[in-house]
């Protein structure tokens, strides 16, 4: 499936430079320039969850945030999701690998939603822009929204399965 999704970028993108050539290579140049930009932070998240993930063995993983940790794990997962600073491009990978190291499905979807949706170190910014009250307020609702998608997902996935 990716060996078709690329074949499909490289055919789109020859598409284009055969329309339009110098609004292709400024589209390169700026996806590059991008890249640039983002590769840092990308590089730092995936060693630190290389790191994590040889320190941390299966059986800890499994004990801490695996499928028989139950709503503990989810807590816990979501805890950390709720404090840590991960933009979605890395957040997905880095669930991956943490599903691949031995992570349950709903301590997985917990820790994904509450990195996306709950800012705990964003929180003095968002308190400037929207208030106090309704920044506390948003993220308290979104942090207890991401036990609701846990269990969906995990409802879902074991219903599909």
């Amino acid at each position: 499936m990716t060996v078709l999704l690329y074949i499909i970028t490289a055919i789109l993108l020859c598409l284009s430079f055969i329309k339009d050539k110098r609004k292709t290579q400024k589209a390169l140049i700026k996806a590059w320039k991008s890249l640039e930009r983002i590769l840092p932070q990308l590089l730092v998240v995936v060693l630190f969850v290389g790191l994590m993930l040889s320190i941390l063995n299966e059986e800890t993983i499994n004990k801490l945030i695996g499928t028989d940790s139950g709503w503990l794990g989810v807590i816990l997962a979501s805890i950390v999701g709720s404090v840590t600073l991960i933009p979605g491009f890395i957040a997905f990978p880095t669930a991956a690998m943490l599903l691949a190291g031995g992570a349950g499905i709903m301590q997985i979807a917990a820790f994904v939603s509450t990195l996306m949706m709950v800012g705990i170190v964003t929180l003095p910014v968002e308190i400037q822009y929207f208030g106090k009250r309704l920044a506390i307020y948003r993220n308290a609702l979104a942090f207890c929204f991401s036990f609701l998608v846990a269990f969906v997902i995990k409802t879902v996935l074991e219903a599909l399965v």
